[in-house]
């Protein structure tokens, strides 16, 4: 069992992999049908998501590794960020606002309750930094984390297809959006396809979990 995680992990991301090469569709997203299936998995042979997530420690332990190595595209690219500093700031601060902003509105409109818009509101950031904030200013932390994956898992499935429909085709515009909306997952996503792209995103992603953790706090002074 020591291997369990690793094991039903890697397997079943590869056959949803290799299915969704054949066919692109967003329905077909890896990351969406291995979160699904595995969850299944484990509710129909009643493994302990512990015994399960102890098992797969190595593949968490990993993702720190692969965050890090964004690093590498980014430093490859960093004559063309560079040249587009400006851009880049002033998106991350509009594309920050939006993501807090939007999700609170809709969340508010559709009837949540305060715990529920102080959840969602950090929601476009990585679950560490999102928990942090989450905590802070009242909100619940599990429901943050949860939403935070549901917002990557989202961005990951049909973040590249909005793009294209919106026809938005210039690089660094495209690599941003993904970073800033659906952080990790979104710049996993967009970085298969572009490596400029996918530095851009890592950034977006970076500066707006600072943004956030700064501006969020105050911010909802306002909002409540």
């Amino acid at each position: 069992m020591n291997s369990l995680g690793i094991f039903l992990t890697l397997t079943v991301f590869y056959v949803f992999s290799k299915i969704y090469e054949k066919k692109k569709a967003f329905y077909l997203n890896p990351v969406l049908l291995s979160i699904v299936t595995i969850a299944l998995i484990l509710q129909g042979f009643k493994i302990e998501y512990s015994l399960y997530m102890e098992s797969a420690r190595i593949l968490s332990f990993l993702l720190g590794p692969a965050v890090v190595s964004l690093a590498i595209p980014l430093y490859k690219q960093r004559m063309i960020i560079k040249k587009y500093a400006k851009e880049i700031s002033i998106g991350v601060a509009l594309g920050g606002l939006t993501a807090i902003l939007s999700a609170f509105y809709i969340a508010k409109a559709l009837g949540g309750d305060e715990a529920v818009l102080l959840s969602i509101a950090p929601k476009s950031v990585t679950t560490a930094i999102a928990i942090g904030v989450s905590e802070k200013i009242g909100g619940i932390p599990a429901l943050t984390a949860v939403l935070v994956i549901l917002t990557g898992i989202l961005g990951n499935a049909i973040g590249v297809e909005i793009l294209d429909m919106a026809r938005i085709r210039d690089r660094v515009a495209r690599g941003l959006a993904m970073g800033i909306s659906s952080h990790g997952l979104g710049t996993a996503r967009i970085i298969l396809n572009d490596e400029l792209s996918g530095a851009v995103s890592g950034l977006g992603m970076a500066l707006n979990g600072i943004f956030t953790s700064l501006v969020l706090p105050y911010l909802i002074r306002f909002l409540k």
